[in-house]
Formats: structure tokens, sequence, C-alpha cells
């Protein structure tokens, strides 16, 4: 995942007096001269010259430094991730404590030019030194190493994790303990699986609350409270707007998920009966298919509408044919190759992780990588023939072809236009994946053209794109509260159950407590990637997608468009990805959209349809939580 260019909407007082400059820029948390005015001192017109000079003398070394540095140390992210053992545990650290020992540097001299009056670029690319990491680190050497040893424990922990409930003979791992999760209808089964994987964290919990206190503490030496406020400030908006916005885009949404709940509920009530799903209760989290219940997709069979009309067994039909990892990324390939885009480089396929390893550790979680940001591009992932990891692989090639796209920028402007943007590209092709489009594809049966056919595709969609919406939303609610200590540490159980039940309307099916650390069980958590990015994204694909549709000159409703193939709409979003992060995201957004900001409108048009029939299926069925 990639580190956004943080632009904060910066303050700076800049007196209307020839020469003159602002002696502290106004960062967030900083406070002006008594009586609002900033103290202004005069800078002879060489002076300020000379520092211009030597502010873009500096990005340009610190461009280079950043090159060379990433390397080395996605070399050795990557040695761990792909062989977790002490020893790429130890040598993760130390390359990650190198860099963070660069950029505190760096973050220390980029200080120097607060105050001076910049071009756009150059103003853009020293916040982006000092404000684009997520990690943030203290200004001590001993601290540093600290942290990134944390950080390489916290994953190695997570990546190696295992439930084994009788000796190393019951061992199973997230990918086993997953497909319970997804495959099994008995409660009790779930339910071993469930709290099996919730093992691994508690020992994930002590460290993550170190990281806490250091990372707040390398925050703090940028301007800002806590983590969190650096976080929000990654949007070309005030930090305090943003909370707000996220508020808004989910005002937009949340009258369509609590329609999906209510029916959902309902129908796993009927599975599983009133005891185990009471009425107008939170649902319990290990009946939705899903080991953190983040998509739901997993249980269309206990959800269908309509019993065996439009059916859609994309995972049997990949089986039947023998769907390897390798076709698989082709079939994902083919996609952006036909709206105009490049083939992936020949060292993608040679360096990629395709396939879990049977002789060691790795993290399965996939994730896309550029290596040098340029061509060494690869994605690392256990697949497996099913139709999530066939979508996973669309989704992680998309985060490839925007690196692609903008491999030609400097190092500084190499991230998208904001995170949400990254991780809304490959998702917005996966719109195009119509029942259409699998039937060319040979994975999917002529299907009748009717009303019941259409409720039945929208909501196997819906049981992962809405489904997600609160989760997406709640994960960095819930570390925002972390980092502002607003949630201590004593509580953080209690408030992640407390937001999950508030947002999601489920409930942990047995008794939790402050010995248990349930946020830890999500790799995000201690591998320390920032969420809100997939709630944004999961409304941008929809927004992104009317766009490339009206581009296309596709005329329909939005449900039924697929650009496959389409070289003047692949042509528009390759124009828009080439910008990366070198201008605010609302220019790149307008053009792409035509519009300046995030808007959830072209979601809540595409589920139109589903969102009607719900509000009539679930009248008289108790609703809510």
């Amino acid at each position: 995942m990639n580190n956004r260019v943080i632009l904060a909407g910066l303050a700076l007082a800049v007196c209307a007096i020839a020469a003159a400059s602002t002696e502290s820029a106004l960062r967030p948390g900083a406070d002006p001269q008594p009586g609002g005015m900033a103290k202004i001192r005069l800078i002879p017109p060489s002076a300020e010259k000379a520092r211009r000079a030597d502010a873009e003398e500096f990005v340009r070394r610190t461009n280079g430094k950043y090159e060379e540095m990433r390397v080395e140390r996605a070399a050795a992210a990557w040695a761990h991730a792909t062989y977790i053992n002490q020893d790429t545990a130890l040598l993760s650290a130390r390359a990650q404590e190198r860099w963070l020992k660069f950029r505190s540097g760096a973050v220390e001299e980029a200080k120097r030019y607060d105050s001076i009056e910049l071009e756009p670029l150059t103003r853009r690319a020293i916040n982006s030194i000092k404000w684009g990491a997520t990690l943030p680190a203290p200004d001590n050497d001993a601290k540093r190493r600290e942290l990134s040893e944390i950080m390489a424990r916290m994953e190695g922990m997570y990546g190696s994790g295992k439930h084994c409930p009788n000796g190393p003979e019951s061992c199973r791992d997230l990918e086993k303990l997953s497909q319970v999760m997804a495959r099994s209808r008995d409660y009790d089964e779930l339910l071993d699986a469930w709290r099996g994987w919730r093992t691994i964290s508690p020992p994930i919990r002590a460290d993550y609350q170190r990281f806490v206190e250091l990372g707040n503490e390398g925050a703090r030496t940028l301007g800002f409270n806590d983590m969190g406020e650096l976080w929000r400030a990654g949007y070309d908006m005030p930090v305090a707007d943003f909370g707000d916005e996220v508020e808004r885009l989910w005002s937009q949404v949340s009258p369509l998920y609590e329609q999906l709940h209510c029916y959902t509920a309902d129908k796993l009530r009927q599975a599983y009966g009133e005891a185990a799903v009471p009425k107008g209760e939170p649902i319990p989290a290990h009946l939705l298919g899903n080991m953190w219940s983040q998509t739901w997709g997993e249980i269309y069979d206990l959800a269908e509408p309509y019993a065996g009309i439009a059916e859609l067994d994309v995972t049997q039909a990949m089986q039947d044919q023998d769907y390897s990892a390798a076709h698989m990324t082709e079939l994902a390939q083919d996609f952006f190759v036909s709206l105009g885009m490049p083939e992936l480089p020949a060292s993608f396929w040679e360096r990629s992780l395709l396939v879990k390893p049977r002789d060691r550790e790795v993290v399965c979680h996939a994730s896309a990588w550029s290596m040098d940001g340029k061509d060494d591009v690869r994605i690392k992932m256990c697949i497996e023939p099913t139709q999530e990891n066939l979508f996973t692989i669309y989704h992680e090639l998309g985060h490839i072809y925007y690196y692609l796209a903008y491999r030609d920028l400097p190092a500084l402007f190499q991230q998208g236009a904001h995170d949400g943007f990254h991780e809304a590209v490959g998702d917005t092709v996966t719109l195009s994946i119509t029942p259409a489009f699998l039937r060319n594809l040979g994975l999917a049966e002529e299907m009748e053209s009717s009303r019941e056919a259409l409720i039945n595709t929208q909501m196997k969609l819906a049981l992962d794109k809405i489904a997600f919406l609160p989760f997406g939303k709640l994960m960095d609610q819930w570390r925002w509260g972390v980092f502002s200590g607003e949630i201590a540490p004593g509580d953080y159980n209690a408030a992640w159950w407390d937001l999950r039940t508030r947002y999601q309307g489920i409930r942990p099916p047995v008794a939790r407590s402050e010995a248990d650390f349930d946020p830890g069980a999500k790799y995000h958590i201690p591998g320390n990637t920032p969420y809100t990015r997939y709630f944004l994204a999961f409304v941008l694909q929809f927004q992104f997608q009317q766009a490339l549709c009206d581009a296309a000159g596709f005329e329909g409703p939005l449900h039924e468009c697929s650009i496959y193939g389409n070289k003047e709409a692949g042509a528009l979003l390759w124009k828009m990805l080439q910008q990366g992060s070198r201008e605010p995201w609302q220019d790149s957004m307008e053009a792409l959209t035509g519009q300046r900001g995030m808007d959830a409108s072209a979601l809540i048009a595409y589920f139109q349809p589903l969102m009607d029939w719900l509000k009539t299926n679930n009248q008289g069925l108790a609703c809510g939580w």
C-alpha cells in the first residue's frame, strides 16, 4: 500500500509587504502570535530568492535519496513478508530504521522552509516530505530502532499466526480458518474458527500500545497532536473537516446498509434459529462468512432472494476448469490491456509471489509492491481458485497499473491523488465484470433477463460492497481514538466492539474482555495500514465508473455497463493515473469525473433496484439493533 502525499490545507500567513514572510508556518496545532497576527520579519529580496533556490535544491536532493533508499527498504520488507524468520525480521527492521532516521533528518530540514513563499510544486513536495508517512518516527536513534523492531515483530506474529488447540498437528492458519468461515454452516464450527484466529492477537497488544506511544511522539515533531491528526491531514482539506466529510459520505450510504442488514439478519435467523439471532439485536459476528464480518458475499447461499435464478457460482466453475494462479492473474492483466494500457513487465511474472510456498511462512495478505518506482512491480498473494481471489487480483493490479502510470514522476509524487484513489482503481474495473463478461470468460451460463435475476445479481454484489462500508469507516475511527488517547489502553477491546455494534450492527458471539485484542486479529492494525482509504474507495469506484461509462458512450443503467475493451475510457483513466499526487486530488477528480468532490450518488443509483426491493421485502420485519 502507498503512503500518500500529505497536504493539510496549510495556512501560510503571507504578509502583503514586499519581500516579507511569516517567521513560522501555521502548522496544525500551532498558534498565531497574540492578537491573531503572525510575527513578521523582513527578509531582503536577494536572501528570499536564495532560500527559494535552496528549497528547490533540497527537494531535488531528497527526491534522489528517496529513490535510492526505497530499493533497499522494499527488498528487505519483501524478503520478510515472503520468508518470515528471525533473520529477515532483523534485516527488515534495520532497513526500516535507516529509512526512519533519514526521514527524521529530512523532516527537520524541510521545516526550514515553512516560512518561505515557494512555487506550488516545491511547497507540495516539501509538505510530502514532512507529512507523507503513516509512521512518523521519534527524533531519537534508540526509539527509532525500537519502533522498527516492534513493526517487524508485529507483522511477523500476524503472518505466522496459527490456532493450535491440540498441539502442532492441529494447527490451522488464517487461510484454513477463513475457509471454514466461508463454507461451514455449523454454528459451533464457525465459532471455533472465529475464536481460534483471535488467539493470535493478544501477544500483539503490548507491542501495539508501545507503537502508539512512539508513533505519536513522531507525529508531535511534525506539529500534530497525534498520528490520527497526521493521517487525516492527507486529503487536501483542513484536518478538522475530514472527519465530517467521512460522516457525510456515510450518511449517504447508511440507509442502504441498514436495509441490507435487516434482510440479512432475517435470513440468518431462518438458518440458525431465533435463539442464535434474536430479533432487534446485533448479528453474531461469526455467522457472516468472513473472519472479520467485513464482507458477506460468502453467505449468498443463505441470502439469495430468488432461488435458482441467475446462478453465478464462479468459484465452482473456476475449480472445475482447473484455474491456476497465473491464469487468473493473466485474466486481470487482459482487462487493463484491453483499455490500452501496457502488458506487465516480464519481471512481474518472475518475481511476484502468487502461490503460498510449502516450505516457509509468508504473509498471505494480498498486497501490491513497487520495488524501485520504475518497472519492478509485484504482487504478493496466496491465490486460490475462488471468485473472491479473482476479484482481489483485479484490485491489486489496479495498484500495479497506477505505479506504472506515474513511474516517470519524481518519487515524492509517486502516490495516488489520495489514498482512496489508489484503492479504487482496481475495484472500479471489477464493476465491469458483469454477468455478460463472466459468460464470455466461460465462467457463467446464459442467464435470463428478468427483475428477479437483477435483484439476485445486485444482492450478491451488495453483500460485499455495501456490507463493507461501516467496517471500512470504523477501523480508523477506532485508531483515531486510540492515537488521541480518547480510547485508553485499558479499553481497547471494549471500544472496538462498541464501534462495531454501533456502525455494523454485529456483536461478539462470546464474551470478550481486555485480555483479548480483537483489533489485532485484522492485518491492517499490526501492519499499520490506514483503512479509511478503503471506505473512500468503495464510494469512489462507482463515481469513477459513472465517468468512464460516460466516456465510453454507454447509455443505460450503470449496473449494466462494462468498459472492457474501450480505449476512450482507458485513455481517460490512464491520464488521471499519470498525475500521481503532483496536484490536489480535487483536480484529478475533476479531470476524470467533472466533479471536485467525493459523492455516493453513483453508488446509490447503481443499487437503486435492490434498495427499492429491500424496502418492500423488509416491511414487517424487526429491523435495527
